[in-house]
């Protein structure tokens, strides 16, 4: 097999219903973190190519596998998320941030911790 990837539980049978048998195995916890981030990375590219709330589903499954994996619960995941909201807010106001201005004698400050 040339190609590895993480599919979806349900593929394998979707495989076979089409008279085709899979090649398939379990990964081990360190593999399957590994897969994850990649899987992550292939549904984030999908979505920013095609711009479809489908594909934006196919980020949020990875996103709660992954959180899962790290021992997180999607209700946990929640909390952290709306701690941080309320903390430094969201995304919805559209704020653009491009540096700040330079205070009397002080040069402007370029960089932001990366926890936006």
């Amino acid at each position: 097999m040339s190609q590895v990837k993480l599919v979806r539980d349900k593929i394998p049978q979707i495989i076979r219903d089409t008279g085709v048998e899979p090649v398939t195995r379990v990964a081990d916890a360190g593999e399957y973190r590994s897969l994850l981030r990649a899987k992550l990375v292939e549904e984030v590219d999908e979505f920013l190519a095609a711009d479809d709330p489908g594909e934006l589903a196919d980020v949020l499954e990875v996103l709660l596998a992954l959180a899962s994996d790290l021992g997180v619960d999607r209700d946990q995941l929640e909390k952290l998320r709306a701690a941080k909201a309320f903390e430094r807010g969201g995304f919805g106001d559209r704020i653009v941030w491009a540096g700040n201005a330079a205070a009397a004698g002080h040069a402007a400050y370029a960089g932001l911790a990366s926890s936006t």
